[in-house]
């Protein structure tokens, strides 16, 4: 595509909205303004996302595995035509790992403070097909062509479950048809009788020093003050916002899940 328009933090190639991606029941419309009743996403993005100290050891602390999870989606049909949103970018990990394998990334970060810190990352490097967008997942606007890949990792959680339903039917809808979706999250996926003895067994783990790992209290304030949910509860508003899913997979101690969703094919 001929031509280049400012981004919202950057330039990146011109594109077009995507026709016919809005539909009824969509939270945002486009006009810049949001309705009341609409969820605050940046008060529910976790205290820890808005402080710059914890932004700046974050890669530190967690290492998303970016290059193993590029290699799946090339295997799943990623390449150099494709358009991938980043939703929960944070530092971009993946966003800065997968730009040179596809045509165009939009990575998507509620946190202003991660926001800078991808930008800053971008700055030096010799990418240009990456536009930071400061939202969220119920208040990003998906410009050009539907995407090929929807990629979001410890993101989701920040939503309570009625939002959750919301957020995954708008991916569902900017996404194309046999269009993949890799969500990964904290996700309980143990019965309720077995919430106490799991939670404080996953507590437990957690580091004496936080500039090193996750501590005890990061774990605690996570299970206390963060919205995730069990699988149980998430895998059936997955299916109900139209997605397939090809493959879950769950940690051995069932904190945390993948999964490989499909927008299905039209007939």
């Amino acid at each position: 595509m001929n031509g280049t328009i400012p981004s919202r933090c950057g330039v990146v190639p011109a594109v077009a909205p995507v026709p016919g991606v809005r539909q009824d029941g969509d939270v945002a419309d486009g006009s810049g303004t949001s309705p009341g009743w609409l969820l605050d996403e940046l008060r529910h993005a976790g205290v820890e996302n808005l402080d710059t100290a914890h932004v700046d050891r974050y890669d530190e602390k967690e290492d998303s595995g970016a290059p193993a999870e590029v290699a799946l989606c090339k295997s799943l049909g990623l390449d150099s035509t494709s358009t991938v949103v980043d939703i929960g970018a944070g530092t971009g990990q993946f966003t800065l790992a997968v730009a040179p394998w596809c045509r165009r990334v939009a990575a998507v970060d509620v946190s202003p403070i991660m926001c800078a810190a991808l930008t800053t990352k971008l700055a030096r490097t010799d990418l240009h097909n990456v536009e930071v967008i400061p939202a969220g997942f119920l208040s990003y606007e998906h410009l050009g062509g539907r995407a090929d890949f929807v990629y979001s990792r410890y993101a989701l959680h920040h939503l309570p479950d009625f939002w959750k339903g919301v957020a995954l039917g708008r991916i569902h809808r900017f996404l194309r048809p046999g269009g993949i979706f890799w969500l990964s999250d904290v996700v309980y996926s143990f019965p309720v009788a077995e919430a106490h003895g799991r939670i404080e067994a996953w507590c437990a783990t957690g580091m004496s020093d936080p500039d090193v790992g996750w501590a005890r209290s990061e774990l605690e304030d996570h299970v206390r003050d963060e919205q995730s949910t069990y699988s149980w509860l998430l895998e059936p508003m997955i299916e109900h916002a139209g997605f397939a899913i090809v493959d879950a997979h769950y940690s051995d101690d069932r904190f945390l899940a993948q999964y490989v969703l499909q927008s299905p094919s039209r007939p």
